[in-house]
């Protein structure tokens, strides 16, 4: 058998690749003497010491050997630097001192194994370092499913910070003001998506609501939808309304999206103090359903005129048209995003829309959000096409 020296030639890829670390010549040979019966031998770097073997440390080493007597560091020292030089790497310990303490506490320290020089034969090595390599990956496997996990678990608390919490006083209940709001992304675990929604109430009294959708799916898009709720609330109890608004929040769009091609579409309402006239502004967006005296009893249709202009970001020195609603004592308003009328119907091509949403609210007797949105659901076999977002607002039994 050929001495080993340091720098062997080229192994077939499939081969594993160690490094040795060991001062000894007669202690390396041996090493090579009791792998070279292996299966599958593998490719053995050898260095004579630390810094000879930060050189040889490539990424093709899967496993480090290394004797804990070497000229430039010896003891658990030893490990300690080999471990920070080669930390997605395994590392075997085989060392001539027999110390279980020192073997317990190298494995601690981040070894995957340790053995003594006296006790190994040519099974037992290679078992040895197979083992160790398997282990190391699995530690990594581990470590990336804990990241990741962590990361997810940071994602979402951002996520949920962002999410938008109503604005309104304790007061408007007793007046007889009712608010519901769902949300759900059509991205898998997300929590946000480029719909978005918003409900605040100015020291005057005004209600005011706003539901959105950024053209898209992604989490730019969520980002945009974010900033653009943000703003509007801003904007509101600034006490910025209509056109105005809605111009400042064309800037912030243009300013603030990725592509030009990006625009939004907005439903945007404000209710009076005493809950009997509304304002809307349906930018683009599908116009919101309006029911005065219940549904069974009353009146279910469209909001008329809509919609007041087009969406946000396509158009410049756009003026959109104030829409006028007399509310009545006993109304409801639902605003929502085209991901609640965009389900196919039987599995076929036509959509729900517009009048497939009022249909089932009419089956149904009532405008029962969640009971919408699970029938939603059902076309789409759980799995939503699009974002899903709204909000329903009224006065007196919902």
């Amino acid at each position: 058998m050929t001495a080993l020296s340091p720098g062997m030639p080229e192994a077939p890829t499939e081969m594993q690749t160690i490094l040795l670390i060991e001062d000894d010549a007669g202690d390396a040979f041996l090493v090579e003497e009791l792998l070279a019966s292996a299966p599958t031998p593998p490719k053995i770097i050898w260095a004579r010491s630390l810094a000879e073997s930060r050189d040889r440390l490539t990424a093709e080493v899967q496993c480090v050997v290394v004797d804990l007597s070497l000229p430039d560091a010896t003891g658990l020292e030893a490990l300690r630097q080999v471990l920070s030089m080669a930390p997605n790497t395994a590392v075997l310990v085989l060392t001539g001192l027999n110390d279980a303490h020192v073997g317990v506490e190298a494995v601690a320290a981040g070894a995957q194994d340790y053995l003594v020089k006296q006790d190994v034969d040519e099974r037992l090595l290679a078992r040895a370092i197979s083992y160790a390599i398997e282990r190391k990956r699995a530690d990594l496997a581990q470590r990336k499913l804990a990241d990741a996990q962590h990361l997810s678990r940071e994602n979402a608390r951002l996520e949920h910070g962002l999410l938008p919490v109503p604005m309104l006083k304790k007061e408007l209940e007793r007046e007889g003001l009712q608010h519901q709001a769902r949300y759900l992304p059509g991205r898998r675990q997300a929590l946000l998506a480029g719909d978005f929604w918003d409900t605040v109430q100015t020291p005057d009294g005004a209600v005011h609501v706003v539901i959105g959708d950024v053209c898209g799916h992604g989490p730019d898009e969520a980002a945009l939808g974010v900033a653009l709720r943000i703003a509007w609330r801003t904007l509101v109890l600034a006490g910025h309304t209509g056109n105005e608004l809605l111009a400042t929040l064309d800037r912030v769009l243009r300013n603030e999206r990725k592509s030009p091609e990006i625009f939004t579409t907005m439903c945007m309402v404000a209710i009076d103090p005493d809950l009997s006239h509304a304002r809307l502004h349906v930018v683009g967006h599908p116009p919101p359903l309006f029911v005065r005296g219940g549904v069974r009893r009353g009146v279910l249709d469209v909001v008329a005129e809509a919609p007041s202009g087009p969406p946000l970001g396509i158009f410049s020195d756009v003026e959109w048209t104030t829409i006028e609603l007399e509310l009545g004592d006993d109304w409801s308003m639902l605003l929502y995003t085209d991901g609640l009328i965009e389900a196919t119907v039987g599995g076929g091509p036509d959509l729900l829309g517009t009048e497939g949403l009022i249909r089932l609210i009419r089956e149904q007797g009532e405008i029962d959000l969640d009971r919408i949105i699970t029938a939603v659901q059902e076309m789409h076999r759980d799995a939503l096409s699009d974002d899903l977002a709204a909000v329903l607002v009224g006065r007196g039994p919902l």
